[in-house]
C-alpha cells in the first residue's frame, strides 16, 4: 500500500502555487479529460462547499457547483441534497446534467413523523425536477458505536427508521420514486436486510456504501455480495487503517491507497447490476476513532461473533498504514482545498486506468 501521509506534498503543491488545482480548468484542457463512468457524492467535496468553492463557481447553488466541478473533472454524474432546490433551481440543474450527459441522483431525509410526509413528498418532486429517480437516505443517526448506550435504544431507533419508511412508502408508489437506504455504520448485513423485508417495497432497496460495515465488523466482500442484489445506487471509496490504543484509526483514503479489494467490488456490482451507478465518496477530513477494544464499543453487538472482531483486528495489523494519518482539519484552508480536490483526481483516474470504468 502506497504512503497516506500527503502533508509534505500538499505543502509543496500549495507553496508552488496550488490555485492552479483551484483555478478553472481552460477549454482546451477540458476537451482533453477522459470520462469515467464512476460519478461524485456531494461529500467529496465537503471543504469546497463549507469555503465556498475557494472561490470558483460564484452565484451557483452547491448543486449547481457540485455538477460544474463533477463535470470538469470527467465525472458521470452527481449524487447531491436537493431539499432545499427551488422548482427553477432544480430544473436548470437538469438542464445542465442533460446538456453534460450526466446522471443526477438525490439525497433526501425520509418522514420524521406523519406530518412530515408532505415536506418528504416536496422533496421528492424537486428531485424528480432535477432529473433524479432516487435518492439516497439514512434512517438511523450516528454512528451506532457512538450514538446509543444500551441494544434497547438502538432497536428502538431501527423500529423509529423502519416507520419513517412505512411513511416514505405512499409517496414513493404515487411519485414512482425509489429510496436507497446507505449502511450507514448502523446496522449490520442481517438487521439491514430484515428492514428491507419488513417493509417489503420494491420502490425501497439499499445505497451500499463499500467501506462503512467494516466499522461493524463487517467485510467489504462480503457485504457487497449481500446487498448486490437490493443495491440502487453505491457509495465507493478505499480505506486505510492504523493501529491504535484502544482499537483502530479509519480513515477515506485516495482509491487504490487502501486495503479494499475495489476491483473485486466493481465486478460484483457489476455482474449483480451492470447499470449500477458507482458514486465517489472519499471524504477528506481527518481519520475516525473506532475504539473496539473498549467495553462501551459492544454495548449495541452483544451477540457478534468474536470471529469477526478477529478477522477485523487481523485486517488492522495485516494492512496498517506505515505512516501517521493527516489531521486534515490543522491544515490551512488552502491545502485542505487542495488536498480535497487532488483526492478526488487521483481517484477518477484510478476508477478509470485500473477498475476499467471508462
Amino acid at each position: 500500500m502506497k504512503s497516506i501521509n500527503r502533508r509534505e506534498a500538499l505543502i509543496t503543491l500549495s507553496s508552488a502555487g496550488s490555485a492552479l488545482l483551484l483555478g478553472a480548468t481552460s477549454p482546451a484542457a477540458e476537451s482533453t479529460i477522459q470520462r469515467t463512468r464512476m460519478g461524485i457524492v456531494t461529500y467529496a467535496f465537503g471543504i469546497h462547499q463549507k469555503n465556498h468553492w475557494g472561490g470558483r463557481h460564484q452565484n451557483l447553488t452547491d448543486s449547481l457547483a457540485l455538477l460544474e466541478q463533477a463535470h470538469e473533472l470527467g465525472a458521470a454524474g452527481i449524487q447531491v441534497e436537493i431539499g432545499a432546490l427551488d422548482p427553477a433551481q432544480a430544473t436548470e440543474l437538469r438542464r445542465r446534467a442533460e446538456s453534460y450527459q450526466m446522471y443526477v441522483e438525490a439525497t433526501i431525509s425520509p418522514p420524521k413523523s406523519a406530518q412530515d410526509v408532505d415536506r418528504f413528498d416536496q422533496s421528492v418532486r424537486a428531485a424528480q425536477s432535477a432529473g433524479a429517480t432516487l435518492a439516497r437516505t439514512v434512517i438511523l443517526p450516528g454512528r451506532r458505536y457512538e450514538q446509543f448506550k444500551s441494544l434497547d435504544e438502538f432497536r428502538r431507533a431501527e423500529q423509529a427508521g423502519l416507520q419513517s419508511l412505512q411513511w416514505a412508502e405512499p409517496v414513493l408508489a404515487r411519485r414512482q420514486f425509489r429510496l436507497a437506504i446507505e449502511n450507514h455504520k448502523d446496522q449490520r448485513i442481517a438487521e439491514k436486510l430484515e428492514t428491507i423485508k419488513r417493509l417489503g417495497s420494491e420502490r425501497v432497496g439499499l445505497c451500499v456504501d463499500v467501506g462503512n460495515s467494516f466499522t461493524l465488523m463487517e467485510d467489504a466482500l462480503e457485504i457487497a455480495r449481500a446487498y448486490a442484489p437490493y443495491a440502487l445506487t453505491v457509495h465507493f471509496k478505499d480505506q486505510a487503517v492504523r493501529e491504535a490504543p484502544d482499537g483502530f484509526w479509519f480513515a477515506d483514503v485516495p482509491l487504490g491507497e487502501g486495503f479494499l479489494n475495489l476491483s473485486e467490488l466493481v465486478k460484483v456490482f457489476h455482474v449483480a447490476k451492470p447499470d449500477l451507478h458507482l458514486n465517489l465518496e472519499l471524504i477528506t477530513r481527518d481519520p475516525l476513532s473506532v475504539p473496539v477494544l473498549t467495553d462501551g464499543f459492544w454495548t449495541t453487538m452483544p451477540d457478534t461473533p468474536a470471529r469477526d472482531l478477529a478477522r477485523v483486528l487481523n485486517v488492522v495489523r495485516t494492512h496498517s498504514a506505515p505512516n501517521a494519518f493527516v489531521n486534515v482539519s490543522q491544515l490551512p484552508t488552502d491545502q485542505q482545498l487542495a488536498m480535497e480536490l487532488s483526492n478526488v483526481r487521483q481517484s477518477l483516474t484510478y476508477a478509470r486506468d485500473h477498475l476499467g470504468l471508462t
